[in-house]
């Protein structure tokens, strides 16, 4: 009986231990992915085609541009087409994010976990990578996606303000990158798939040059947002203000 028990307490001991270091990889893992897709000495800028695939509505095409600060979590988002959004524009300045409207010629706050557009991405997807702030590994297991060797983590979220409370994500092995996500509600139903299916190297660190949002609710509405004139030189502070999105207007 005594002999029972203390396999029992090793079994359960090494349970524990096991379970230890393997969030503490997965953590690390987290860790590598904001290291390698963040910029901690200069800024980002692109131009995003947005491609929104809607069984309703049919299929429908924006231009985007798009500025960068991660070291002090901020964005900015112009849209450049059609022309009659032209001017419109998203702002993210000290964890508030503004919508600028043209032809009012006034900003309103938004929430990072809106739709973008009316689109399969989120605003939130558009800021800094933050998934070692925002996420606890729950557990992790190894796989294929593809060809491609991954880590498969299962991250729960750490508070309230971040856009899906739990996702399964498949990692790269070699660099840490995304490849895909699996966002859940509340109610571990999953609501959405996102893919990054090809990155860039600028300036040091990788950036996607494409990234696929799959609605897994409505079935057929997909979201492709496809990078180019990808830049990582530093921009003027003001770049980052609202006197700037209104002077770009005028």
């Amino acid at each position: 009986m005594r002999f029972f028990k203390l396999g029992m307490q090793f079994v359960i001991a090494t349970s524990v231990m096991l379970s230890a270091l393997v969030q503490a990889d997965g953590v690390q893992i987290l860790k590598n992915i904001d290291t390698n897709t963040n910029r901690l000495d200069t800024d980002i800028s692109m131009v995003a085609t947005m491609i929104k695939e809607d069984v309703e509505e049919g299929t429908d095409k924006r231009v985007v541009r798009m500025f960068r600060r991660d070291y002090e979590d901020k964005f900015l988002m112009l849209f450049q087409e059609p022309s009659y959004k032209s001017g419109q524009g998203y702002l993210r300045v000290e964890d508030t994010l503004w919508f600028y409207d043209p032809e009012s010629r006034k900003f309103s706050i938004r929430s990072m976990k809106d739709r973008f557009d009316n689109s399969n991405a989120r605003n939130s997807d558009f800021r800094r990578s933050a998934l070692y702030e925002d996420y606890d590994v729950v557990s992790q297991t190894e796989g294929k996606l593809g060809k491609f060797p991954v880590y498969i983590l299962e991250l729960q979220a750490k508070h309230d303000e971040v856009t899906y409370p739990k996702q399964i994500v498949h990692v790269l092995k070699k660099p840490n990158l995304l490849l895909k996500a699996q966002n859940y509600s509340v109610s571990d139903q999953l609501l959405r798939t996102a893919y990054w299916p090809a990155y860039t190297k600028s300036g040091g660190i990788y950036i996607a040059k494409k990234r696929i949002f799959v609605d897994e609710v409505i079935k057929g509405n997909k979201t492709t947002f496809s990078f180019d004139k990808i830049s990582t030189t530093k921009m003027a502070d003001s770049t980052f203000t609202k006197a700037y999105v209104e002077r770009v207007n005028r």
